[in-house]
């Protein structure tokens, strides 16, 4: 199944992961060490991230390593700014509409 950016953005623990991966590539052990969930609900949570194409998970010898790929998160930051400049816009008409009928 395709997930998208959004979907992984949902969970505070996958926003965690994110927010984790965004300064330092961790071995997954690290990451399944720094949170309080067990090895499988971490291994769920990485393959969403993975399928939005918000980690990518390299196998260096035995170690599977996850770096975070931060370009996908522009999806939902170009989404909220579309967002943002449309209540802009409402609201400024609104306000223009309230200072007329004064």
């Amino acid at each position: 199944m395709r997930r998208d950016v959004f979907q992984a953005i949902a969970d505070p623990t996958r926003r965690e992961i994110i927010q984790m991966l965004a300064s330092a590539t961790l071995p997954l052990n690290a990451v399944v060490e720094k949170l309080d969930l067990s090895r499988p609900a971490i291994s769920k949570h990485i393959k969403i991230l993975a399928e939005c194409g918000l980690i990518m998970i390299e196998q260096i010898g035995r170690e599977r390593y996850c770096k975070a790929r931060l370009d996908k998160i522009k999806e939902v930051t170009d989404w909220t700014d579309r967002l943002s400049k449309l209540w802009d816009q409402k609201l400024q008409s609104l306000k223009n509409d309230v200072e007329n009928e004064k």
